[in-house]
């Protein structure tokens, strides 16, 4: 007589099996007749309005998200008898502020089918999500090597099925962003390259697939489909992992050096199966930690929480030194004037996203939060020297048009005094923008450095942020010239202000203005006759470099 395996009850994982792979503190379960090893088959959304007039509706070994009744309304003790009638293994109520009523737990108590309870602040959808991935999760479903991974492995499980099938992996989703891939024995052609680099497959690329039908045949097929070798790229497989009608995402092998062998076919087949709790888990769990851990960095950049709990959310060592960068960027194309997308388009996210992948790759414990076209990063602070705005500039070089300026903050060791160190960060990469503001667009390139280098020019910035309300309540000759150049096009102020910058040296001023110096003579003299504004007076020199400091600020 064959033995049955102790946690797994025949028809399927167990609920107590399932309620061990979801976020703690999710669901409480209130009252279990029958004890948390009765068998799951599946989680669905339950519109108790749906049920049948006689009740005779089937529910078998189902978990019911009773969407939008509350342990304590009336309706409630009607809803899970129906569940228990049809045979339902739990039901999961919201909990309300004043808990179940005493006749719905005896009600549960009477009955077969478990009743749960939602906690306050989270959401059906994730529960619905984290409960699937759990059920996927505790059914086997492929090699023994896959099933050992831990849930939501995703290198991981690219590295056990290229060993599997004998290529190259990546996994993507489907909308054609990679998500991992796996190590590289071999040099990879063009279109890995291409693919890994931008974290997607490139857009021409994908228009293609689409137009040959090959996206047609991946999506509506449960098989694997095979994409022949050409004179550009090597042989692949690719194949839909699937959840139910859902599709997760696709497996694609790639041949590595060598030609596909005639079973990695069968072998991606099974990893696809084998790979449904772990893209599962990415699109649900995944997705919620790192929104979850990206609020608490924020919340630790703004000051906003208490640190050491805070730390611990956001995945950081209260006890660990810490600076932060920060990494600001833009599409060339906007830095010249050409209308693109708003900020946070396509050139901006793709060098962001690969500053953040290079942030975690940099240092172990890095961790990142986004803000429009601004990336935070978390820096754990080492023992070199290295200077890590420029080791990740160099990652962002790989995005053409791509233009990112970076600043690091001052290392502090109390994580209290994160917002001074992002503040820091902040100004430094304010004072980056104002230099390349300055510069012909096409001179405009990646530019970073850390507080330490640029003490003196973000002291004036915060010290013109001061002054920049009450020089806007004044008057006088350098707000006349200022205001004259902005309405007619003229250029008295840029000329005052190189002639400053040049310490009263007419020609390096004019030759910084590409004008000849009788131009420059000419500018400063009209200057004074116009405005009033000379330079021989010290009191209004001071003058005119604050309001051109300022006036420049605003274009």
């Amino acid at each position: 007589m064959a033995t049955q395996e102790p946690n797994r009850p025949d028809g399927g994982p167990s609920l107590e099996q399932i309620l061990a792979l979801i976020a703690p503190g999710m669901l409480d379960v209130v009252v279990a007749p029958r004890g948390a090893r009765v068998p799951v088959a599946d989680v669905v959304l339950h519109d108790p309005g749906e049920e049948r007039d006689d009740g005779s509706w089937a529910a078998s070994g189902l978990i019911l998200l009773a969407v939008g009744v509350d342990v304590a309304s009336p309706e409630a003790i009607d809803v899970l008898r129906g569940a228990d009638r049809a045979g339902a293994a739990a039901v999961v109520l919201r909990r309300g502020a004043r808990g179940p009523r005493t006749a719905l737990l005896e009600a549960a108590a009477s009955g077969r089918t478990a009743l749960l309870t939602r906690r306050p602040g989270q959401g059906w959808t994730e529960v619905l999500g984290q409960l699937r991935t759990a059920l996927a999760h505790s059914v086997p479903a492929g090699p023994a090597g896959v099933e050992g991974l831990r849930l939501g492995d995703l290198p991981g499980l690219a590295n056990t099925v290229a060993a599997l099938v004998g290529g190259a992996i990546t996994i993507e989703d489907p909308q054609s962003r990679v998500l991992a891939y796996s190590r590289m024995d071999h040099e990879p052609d063009p279109m890995r390259r291409l693919t890994i680099l931008g974290q997607e497959v490139p857009r021409w690329r994908v228009d293609e697939l689409r137009e040959s039908g090959f996206f047609q045949a991946l999506w509506s097929t449960d098989g694997v489909v095979r994409l022949p070798a050409d004179e550009r790229y090597a042989e692949r497989l690719a194949v839909a992992v699937r959840h139910g009608s859902e599709v997760l995402g696709s497996l694609w092998a790639a041949a590595d050096g060598r030609p596909l062998a005639e079973d990695a076919a069968a072998a991606l087949h099974t990893a696809a199966r084998a790979a449904v709790p772990h893209l599962s888990h990415h699109q649900t769990w995944g997705r919620a930690a790192a929104r979850a851990r990206e609020s608490a960095v924020r919340a630790l950049l703004d000051g906003s929480g208490q640190a050491a709990r805070v730390a611990h959310e956001a995945g950081l060592a209260p006890g660990r030194p810490y600076t932060v960068m920060v990494a600001e960027a833009y599409d060339r194309r906007e830095l010249r004037g050409v209308p693109a997308a708003a900020p946070g388009g396509t050139a901006e996210e793709r060098v962001l996203d690969v500053l953040a992948l290079q942030a975690a790759a940099y240092r172990p414990g890095c961790v990142t939060a986004r803000s429009g076209r601004r990336l935070y990063v978390l820096l754990p602070a080492g023992e070199d020297e290295t200077d890590p705005a420029r080791a990740l500039l160099a990652a962002a070089r790989s995005v053409p048009r791509g233009v990112v300026f970076a600043g690091v903050g001052p290392v502090t060791a109390d994580l209290s005094r994160l917002p001074a160190s992002r503040e820091a960060a902040e100004l430094v990469v304010r004072v980056l923008a104002e230099r390349a503001a300055r510069l012909p667009a096409a001179d405009v390139g990646s530019a970073g450095a850390a507080f330490g280098e640029l003490v003196p020019e973000v002291s004036a910035l915060r010290v013109l942020d001061r002054i920049a309300p009450l020089w806007e309540s004044l008057s006088g000759p350098v707000h006349a010239m200022v205001e004259h150049d902005r309405a007619h096009g003229s250029e008295y102020g840029a000329s005052v202000a190189a002639y400053l910058d040049a310490f009263g040296d007419t020609g390096t001023a004019a030759g910084r203005l590409n004008v000849h110096p009788n131009t420059l003579r000419y500018r400063l003299r009209r200057a004074r006759e116009l405005f009033g504004v000379d330079l021989a007076d010290p009191t209004l020199r001071f003058l005119a470099d604050i309001g051109l400091r300022l006036a420049r600020r605003t274009g």
